[in-house]
């Protein structure tokens, strides 16, 4: 029985000696732990752990590389992989601080595109929401801060490098961001009826026109115009809007057959208050003007989460392709 003991406890030993080794442990490496690796021992023991998706310990010995090697031979690819790694483990504040520091630093660097890229991937992940992967939510209601911070830098990254591998997931990506801020300005003006700011709604519609011009929500900044300045008793303004509108989208809800705007138009409540009970219905009041055409002009769904680039990937081991571009592109 004691053999068996001293067995089991030598196997135990050894297994978690052989995982610290690998990298496969969750405890943060620490200077002792590489102490005598060289650097290339280090960063192959630094891509076990990437290739484990083990992000925690990469991050660390990703750091203890660029602190022990800060001019060695994988030191500017070291910090590449930090930022990416940074990212995979949803730490998205460092990795866009890390790809800052590395544009810094290196900004004639042949990769520093990456560094834009998968910095404008942490900023579309950060305005993702804790229940978008539960229920079906709209972004383009949340905080769009982080989303304008994503649409500028992957604007920089077409503007500087229009060649780079990754320009065209940029552009698709910067396409969505697109469509989402327009849409927030939208929703921005409807609150502006409710509030009855009508001015304020009209330069928003205006906004969407003058900045968002290929968006989905360029019928609705065109109503939210027309409407507004009909409130406003600015009937020669909403008329050019409204000949606009029925040039360009004459199928608009708020348009009758005859291409006329209803000014008039207001959505009841369904369902009765306790006001409107005890009124019978004289108090019932009509909705303020609101503007949302997109089961018409925005028929293509949004894309599934935008944060995590490599999803759906099967392979576990990392080909040639995918360290070339740093685990994005496979």
């Amino acid at each position: 029985m004691k053999n068996l003991s001293l067995m089991l406890l030598i196997l135990s030993l050894s297994l978690s000696s052989g995982c610290a080794w690998l990298g496969w442990d969750d405890e943060e490496p620490t200077e002792q732990d590489s102490a005598g690796l060289t650097e290339k021992d280090f960063y192959e023991k630094i891509q076990s752990s990437l290739n484990s998706k083990n992000w925690t310990v990469a991050i660390s010995n990703l750091q203890l590389l660029e602190s022990q090697f800060p001019f060695g031979k994988y030191a500017e690819q070291g910090q590449l992989e930090l930022i990416y790694a940074q990212f995979k483990s949803g730490d998205y504040e460092s990795s866009i601080a890390s790809a800052d520091r590395f544009v810094r630093l290196h900004p004639q660097h042949p990769n520093v595109d990456y560094a834009f890229y998968v910095k404008g991937l942490s900023q579309i992940s950060q305005t993702a929401g804790f229940f978008d992967s539960f229920v079906p939510t709209d972004p383009s209601k949340r905080d769009i801060g982080e989303a304008r911070a994503a649409f500028a830098t992957l604007t920089e990254l077409l503007s500087r490098y229009p060649k780079s591998p990754y320009a065209v997931d940029s552009r698709k990506r910067l396409i969505h961001l697109r469509n989402r801020l327009a849409r927030a300005e939208i929703h921005v003006a409807n609150y502006y009826f409710a509030r009855g700011a009508y001015l304020a709604a009209a330069n928003r519609g205006q906004y969407v026109l003058e900045n968002f011009q290929q968006s989905p929500a360029v019928p609705d900044g065109l109503a939210v115009m027309a409407q507004a300045y009909y409130l406003l008793g600015k009937q020669e303004l909403a008329d050019n809007a409204v000949s606009i509108l029925v040039a360009n989208y004459p199928d608009y809800p708020a348009l009758h057959s005859s291409g006329e705007f209803d000014f008039e138009r207001r959505l009841l409540d369904d369902q009765d208050t306790w006001l409107d009970k005890v009124s019978l219905g004289v108090l019932k009041r009509a909705k303020p003007p609101a503007f949302d055409s997109r089961e018409i002009y925005d028929k293509v769904t949004r894309e599934a989460e935008l944060g995590d680039v490599n999803a759906g990937q099967q392979d576990q081991t990392r080909s040639i392709w995918n360290k070339l571009t740093f685990g994005l592109l496979d």
